[in-house]
């Protein structure tokens, strides 16, 4: 279970502490628990959920978007952050954009990018509550953390003696493909129709940003990985809304 465990710790603020450090084994195979953690995540936001009732429309929205954020400690929104910087000020080049993502400051671009990404998701949040579909929360942030395992299963790592280095050299690559096919399967069971709609545009999504990866970068680093999932999550959720 140590890899759950490092999985649960890398993508949560939640107060897990591990003995020692992992070996790189074992972070490759943490990999294979991300969509388990998501499921988790979605099911602390659907018991939320489940409190709120009753609550004021907008409040309720806020809360579980606070509280979702705040699972997360904000990991994935700093990705996004500095992959906006980047793209922008990269101008197509591909050693000054990774550069700009080694920079822990954040220009114009990525507030503002920032801004948008969380209000678009908690207009979504909104609507999702005034229709009823507080299930949908269970697969949300589930496909976004999916989408890591397979972006890193597709995808060269192209920030050598990286975190996700590690990651991506000890993943179990066959092991990660039946784990995607388990998770893709759980939005079916969870969701239906509507899982599985929001299956095809996470399916889309994923295409055309990691063929964005691939043209400015020739693969994928944390902070884009990161980008991807909040992106895929507000994609997702903004779907849903509109079927």
């Amino acid at each position: 279970m140590l890899p759950f465990w490092i999985a649960l710790q890398f993508l949560s603020s939640l107060p897990i502490r591990l003995p020692g450090m992992p070996e790189p084994q074992q972070m490759g195979r943490s990999l294979l628990f991300y969509p388990l953690v998501g499921l988790l995540f979605g099911a602390l936001l659907w018991l939320l959920n489940g409190l709120l009732l009753g609550t004021p429309s907008l409040l309720h929205a806020a809360l579980l978007l606070s509280a979702w954020v705040l699972l997360s400690g904000g990991l994935h929104l700093d990705g996004l952050a500095d992959s906006a910087d980047a793209w922008l000020g990269g101008f197509g080049d591909r050693e000054r954009t990774l550069l700009i993502m080694k920079d822990p400051r954040s220009g114009p671009i990525a507030v503002v990018t920032l801004v948008l990404v969380l209000l678009l998701k908690f207009a979504a949040l909104l609507a999702l509550i005034e229709q009823g579909q507080g299930v949908m929360l269970l697969i949300v942030p589930m496909i976004g953390r999916a989408a890591l395992l397979g972006l890193f299963l597709t995808t060269p790592y192209v920030r050598a003696g990286g975190l996700g280095q590690a990651l991506a050299d000890h993943l179990p690559r066959s092991t990660g493909r039946l784990v995607l096919l388990a998770s893709a399967m759980a939005c079916l069971l969870i969701g239906g129709f509507s899982g599985m709609w929001a299956l095809l545009m996470a399916a889309v999504m994923f295409a055309w940003l990691r063929q964005v990866m691939l043209r400015r970068l020739g693969g994928a680093t944390g902070d884009t990985a990161g980008a991807m999932l909040e992106l895929m999550e507000m994609a997702v959720l903004v779907g849903l809304v509109l079927v």
